[in-house]
C-alpha cells in the first residue's frame, strides 16, 4: 500500500509540475524515430520541497534512497506509456531509465559534504551538496548507458525480448554494466550482449578542490604544514562540458568510492550550478568618513589609500606608486560569472626584491582568487593520462586558470625558463592558451586542440641587482629608459605597466624601512602605526570587494581625452623603421587604468581626472621602456610630494591640475582630429 501511495504521489507531482507533459513529448520523439532501443532514458526535474509537501515518504525516498525513488517513477512512467500508447516499441519496464534531477537540497548541515571534514560518507548512496573550484578536467569519452542481454540457449524463452537490461547507476564502473559472467535466471546459461542495442552516452571527469584550499596558494601556512586533496566528479550526458577550469560550482550528487591504484572518493554529479558570491553592501565606517572628508578632491582619496596601504609590510609613505598600481590592479578583478577583459598586468623593476615580494604576497590575499604560483607547478595547462583508465586525457589547469578573475603572482621573472616566458608572452597578448593533444601519444585516432581563456592579471618582478645583470654590459639607453636587456623585449611590451620601484635611492631614505623591519622582527603581530589601526586589512578587503563590483561608464570628456592621448602618443612614438611603439592593446590598458582609478574612488563614472592618472602611469611606463618623449613626465609625477599632511595633499592637487593642462595641450598639438573643450565651452 505504501508503494502504491508513493506511485500515486509521483503521478500527481508529474502532472502538477509539468513533468508529465514533458515526458509525453519525449516519448513522442522516441516513437517518431521508429527505432527500437534497449533503453529509453528520461530526465525528470524534482523540487524536493514540493515533493515533501505532497508526500513526505516519497520525498524522504528521493533524498535518502534515490535509486528506490527512481524505481517508483520508473513504474509510473511505464504505466503511462502503456496506458496512453506512447511508445509502441517499448516492451518491458526495465527498458525505462529514469534520472531524477534535483533542483536543490535542504539547507541543512547533514546534506552538505565538506571536503575539509573527515570521515566522508560515501556508503549511504544518497544526495549531498558540495562546493568547489575546478582544477582539472578530461576530454569527453563514451560510456554505456544501457545494454540488452539475451540467454545463449536458443531454446530458452529469454533468448528473445528485452528481459535482461543493464543500465548505468551512480558509482558503477563500465565493467559493472557490461560483463560476460551474467547467468540466465531461468536456465542458468550464460548471457550474451546484443551489441547492436548498446546505448552510449558522453562522460567527462573533473577534479575540484574546496575554496579553503586556495589558502595553500596564498602563502598561508602559520608555520604549520598542511595538505589538501581534490575530489573527482563524474559528469555524464547533458552535464558534459558544463564545467570550466577555474570556475567555482555548487554540485549535487551521490558520493561513491572508485578503486584505481588506490581507493579514491568520487561523486556522481546530478546537477551543477555556477557559484556567484554575494556583492558586499558597503565599506567600513572609517573609509566612509575618509571618502566624505576628501570629497572636494578627485585625487586625495586614492592618494591616502596608497599611502596607508599595507602598513603591516612597509611604512606609510613608502612605495606609494607601486601600492597605488597594486590597488588599481586588485580593483579590476572580478568574482562574478563574466569574462575579465580589463586585466592590469604589472611588471616591477626593483632592487628591493624582498620587500616587493612581501608586498605583492600581502596584496594577493585581499582578493578571493589571488594565487601565488608555486615554483614546483606549472603556470599554464599541462596534459597527463587519466588515472581512472577511461582512455581520456587529463588537463591540469595550472596557476593562471586557477586564478580566474583574480591575480596570478608568478614571482621573479628570471626564475622561469625561456619556453615558459614565451608561453607567458603569448597568453598575455592573446588572453588565451591553447593545448595541443597528440592522438598518437594518448592513443586517439586524431589530434585535438583546446583553447582556454586566461582571465587573470599577472604580477611579476625583475631583480635589477642580480648577479647575471651586474655582469652584463649595459647598452646605451635614452633619457629615462631602463636597461631591461635581460628581459625579452616582446615580453616587456606585453605587460601593461612597467614600474620602477627602488626606495633605496637618495630621494627615499632607508631609515624608515630599516626601523620598520627591526620593529616587526621584535613584534611580528604588532600594529606599528596609527593608520594600521584605523584602516585594517579587513577594511581594505571590504573596500576592494565593494569597489570591483561597481559598474562604471565613461563621461564624454573622459572618452575624448583618452582617445586623444592615445592618438597623440602613437603619433610621436612612430618612426619609419620600426613603426608605432604603442601596441594595439595600449588603448585597452588606458581604459582599464581609468576605470580602476574611478572604481577606487568609489565612483560609477570615469572622469577626465581619472584619465589623467591613467595617462601619467602609462606615460611613465612608456618612458621606462623607450625613453622620454614630447610629453615629458617625471618618474614621480603621480606622487610628487611626500604625503605628510593636508598641505602636501593640496600641493599634489595643484600639481596634478597643472599636469592635466599640459596633457590637454599635448593632445591639442599632437592629436589630429581630437577636440578638447575647455570647461566654459
Amino acid at each position: 500500500m505504501s508503494n502504491l501511495k508513493m506511485k500515486e504521489a509521483a503521478l500527481i507531482y508529474l502532472d502538477r509540475s509539468g513533468g508529465l507533459q514533458k515526458f509525453i513529448d519525449n516519448c513522442k520523439s522516441y516513437s517518431d524515430s521508429k527505432q527500437s532501443y534497449a533503453v529509453y532514458r528520461f530526465s525528470i526535474l524534482i523540487n524536493p520541497s514540493d515533493i515533501i509537501e505532497l508526500d513526505a515518504e516519497l520525498g524522504n525516498h528521493i533524498l535518502h534512497q534515490p535509486l528506490k525513488a527512481a524505481q517508483v517513477f520508473q513504474s509510473v512512467c511505464f504505466i503511462a506509456v502503456k496506458t496512453l500508447s506512447l511508445i509502441e516499441q517499448l516492451q518491458t519496464e526495465a527498458q525505462i531509465n529514469i534520472l531524477l534531477k534535483l533542483t536543490h537540497l535542504p539547507p541543512l548541515p547533514s546534506y552538505s559534504l565538506d571536503l575539509c571534514e573527515f570521515p566522508l560518507d560515501y556508503t549511504s548512496q544518497r544526495f549531498y551538496m558540495m562546493q568547489g573550484i575546478v582544477i582539472a578536467m578530461t576530454t569527453v569519452t563514451k560510456y554505456t548507458q544501457g545494454a540488452r542481454f539475451l540467454c545463449s540457449d536458443e531454446a530458452c524463452p529469454l533468448s528473445k525480448g528485452f528481459q535482461y537490461i543493464r543500465v548505468h547507476v551512480p558509482g558503477a564502473t563500465e565493467s559493472a554494466t557490461i560483463r560476460n559472467d551474467f547467468l540466465c535466471n531461468l536456465c542458468s546459461s550464460s548471457l550474451q550482449e546484443d551489441r547492436k542495442f548498446r546505448v552510449l552516452g558522453d562522460k567527462q571527469i573533473v577534479e575540484i578542490i574546496t575554496t579553503k584550499a586556495l589558502r595553500a596558494f596564498q602563502g598561508y601556512s602559520n608555520n604549520q604544514p598542511f595538505r589538501f586533496q581534490s575530489l573527482t566528479v563524474f559528469l555524464r550526458d547533458e552535464l558534459v562540458n558544463e564545467m570550466n577550469i577555474g570556475n567555482e560550482y555548487k554540485i549535487i550528487g551521490i558520493p561513491t568510492c572508485v578503486k584505481t591504484s588506490q581507493t579514491a572518493l568520487c561523486i556522481e554529479a546530478n546537477s551543477i550550478t555556477f557559484f556567484n558570491p554575494k556583492v558586499p553592501s558597503g565599506i567600513s565606517d572609517n573609509f566612509r568618513c575618509l571618502l566624505s572628508l576628501t570629497s572636494s578632491s578627485y585625487w586625495k582619496f586614492t592618494a591616502i589609500l596608497a599611502n596607508v596601504f599595507a602598513s603591516q609590510i612597509v611604512p606609510p609613505g613608502t612605495y606609494n606608486l607601486l601600492k597605488l598600481c597594486l590597488l588599481m590592479s586588485l580593483v579590476q578583478t572580478s568574482d562574478r560569472n563574466k569574462e575579465l577583459e580589463d586585466c592590469l598586468d604589472l611588471l616591477i623593476i626593483t632592487s628591493d626584491i624582498l620587500l616587493v615580494d612581501r608586498l605583492l604576497n600581502f596584496s594577493i590575499k585581499l582578493v578571493p582568487r589571488g594565487i601565488r604560483h608555486p615554483v614546483s607547478t606549472e603556470i599554464f595547462p599541462t596534459l597527463s593520462r587519466n588515472k581512472y583508465g577511461t582512455g581520456a586525457v587529463s588537463i591540469q589547469g595550472g596557476s593562471a586558470l586557477l586564478a580566474k578573475g583574480g591575480i596570478c603572482f608568478i614571482g621573479d621573472l628570471a626564475s622561469h625558463k625561456k619556453d615558459k616566458l614565451e608561453q607567458l608572452q603569448s597568453a598575455v597578448e592573446s588572453r588565451s592558451i591553447t593545448v595541443y593533444i597528440s592522438g598518437k601519444k594518448f592513443g586517439d585516432d586524431m589530434d585535438q586542440q583546446m583553447t582556454f581563456p586566461v582571465q587573470c592579471s599577472f604580477w611579476s618582478f625583475v631583480d635589477m641587482d642580480s648577479s647575471s645583470r651586474r655582469n652584463v654590459q649595459k647598452t646605451n639607453t635614452l633619457i629615462g629608459q631602463m636597461d631591461c636587456s635581460l628581459i625579452p623585449a616582446n615580453l616587456i611590451e606585453a605587460f601593461g605597466l612597467l614600474i620602477n620601484c627602488n626606495e633605496s635611492s637618495p630621494c627615499h631614505p632607508l631609515l624608515p624601512t630599516v626601523q620598520h623591519t627591526l620593529k616587526k622582527a621584535i613584534d611580528p603581530e604588532g600594529l606599528l602605526y596609527v593608520a594600521s589601526k584605523q584602516f585594517t586589512t579587513e577594511d581594505f578587503e571590504k573596500l576592494l570587494a565593494f569597489a570591483k563590483n561597481l559598474n562604471v561608464e565613461f563621461s564624454l570628456e573622459a572618452e575624448r581625452m583618452i582617445h586623444g592621448y592615445y592618438l597623440a602618443s602613437r603619433r610621436i612614438r612612430t618612426d619609419s623603421i620600426c613603426g608605432s611603439k604603442l601596441s594595439a592593446s595600449a588603448l585597452k590598458y588606458l581604459v582599464s587604468l581609468s576605470e580602476a582609478h574611478a572604481r577606487l574612488n568609489l565612483r560609477n563614472k570615469v572622469l577626465k581626472e581619472d584619465v589623467l592618472i591613467a595617462a601619467l602611469l602609462f606615460e611613465t611606463s612608456l618612458t621606462l621602456k623607450y625613453g622620454a618623449a614630447v610629453l615629458c613626465v617625471a618618474p614621480n609625477a603621480v606622487f610628487p610630494f611626500e604625503l605628510y599632511n593636508e598641505e602636501y595633499l593640496e600641493q599634489r592637487d595643484i600639481y596634478l591640475t597643472e599636469c592635466q593642462q599640459q596633457l590637454q595641450q599635448f593632445i591639442a598639438t599632437y592629436g589630429p582630429g581630437t577636440a578638447i573643450f575647455a570647461s566654459d565651452e
